[in-house]
């Protein structure tokens, strides 16, 4: 196997891990429907030993409050829709599809700025752990599709 497709199946395995997270978000948000979601919260803050009256605690419980069956039905579509792109480019790389190469290259590339306001407003381990493995991935993509021109040049 070439080092260019165990980097594919490596960046291939890291979206279908993404898909499955997604997934397993879906499920856990639709578990929800049906739930008063305010108690949920508040049992929550409580069982961390939070100050419920805490800006952030208090932000929490509102937003729970707010999330109707519609809303929670939604966000579950988009996740799941999410996580089923990530597992059609997972596949995709795993077979050197050229098109999800492109793909894999753009829609991560699409994250970058997201991902530098984030570092620079927000700065977190998460959030430059993140940009670091988008970029290395990018990076990697944007070397495959430039050495498979090269050879087709070559050829």
């Amino acid at each position: 196997m070439t080092t260019i497709k165990k980097g594919l199946r490596a960046v291939a395995i890291l979206e279908a891990s993404k898909g499955i997270v997604s997934l397993l978000v879906a499920f856990g948000i639709h578990a929800l429907a049906g739930h008063n979601l305010r108690n949920l919260a508040e049992l929550i803050v409580s069982r961390l030993h939070l100050n419920p009256a805490s800006h952030l605690s208090s932000v929490f419980i509102d937003a729970a409050s707010g999330l109707t069956e519609a809303k929670i039905m939604i966000f579950t579509i988009g996740a799941m829709a999410y996580s089923m792109i990530r597992f059609v480019e997972a596949y995709g790389l795993w077979r050197s599809q050229v098109w999800t190469e492109w793909f894999a290259l753009v829609s991560g590339a699409i994250y970058i700025p997201f991902e530098l306001y984030e570092i620079i407003f927000r700065t977190s381990i998460i959030s430059i752990g993140a940009f670091i493995i988008n970029i290395i991935v990018v990076g990697y993509m944007a070397y495959v599709i430039l050495d498979k021109k090269k050879v087709t040049r070559i050829s």
